[in-house]
């Protein structure tokens, strides 16, 4: 029997500041307790730009500038059993986002707080290691296209 994964997205949220570049986190309160980026669920027969945008709004208030899609995924298993839902995990896939403003109008169900970041300090703010690896890679392609603009 194949196991079920719920299809998502992961969306690492920054914005470009004359001091450098800073990324969104969010305090999770629903399901689980923690610090993460915008993320979730593709809906059926919707686009995953369409995701990206109305999973950007319904957390963050915020519509994206760019989208860019990191051609990175994995999958990972739930710690537990979350109710009215048949998935054993979810099977995710990496996006990231710019947006302007830093005013954030938070989902008060999923989320208790935001924070701005440099890289360093929210790659050790963020919980799990999935979402480490997501922005890295994200942080490696920014740093990359800035060294190139110069």
């Amino acid at each position: 029997m194949e196991e079920k994964y719920r299809k998502s997205v992961f969306v690492v949220v920054y914005r470009k500041t004359s001091e450098g570049i800073f990324f969104l986190l969010l305090k999770r309160k629903f399901h689980w307790m923690g610090w993460e980026f915008p993320k979730g669920g593709i809906e059926p027969k919707e686009k995953i730009e369409e995701t990206i945008k109305r999973e950007l709004k319904e957390e963050t208030g915020q519509v994206p500038l760019k989208i860019r899609n990191h051609n990175f995924s994995g999958k990972y298993e739930y710690d537990k059993a979350i109710p009215g839902r048949e998935a054993i995990g979810q099977k995710f896939f990496l996006y990231s986002a710019e947006i302007k403003s830093k005013k954030i109008i938070l989902d008060k169900e999923e989320h208790s707080k935001y924070l701005w970041m440099p890289y360093s300090g929210a790659y050790k703010k963020i919980t799990y290691e999935n979402q480490k690896k997501c922005l890295e890679i994200v942080n490696n392609f920014l740093m990359m296209r800035k060294k190139n603009l110069s």
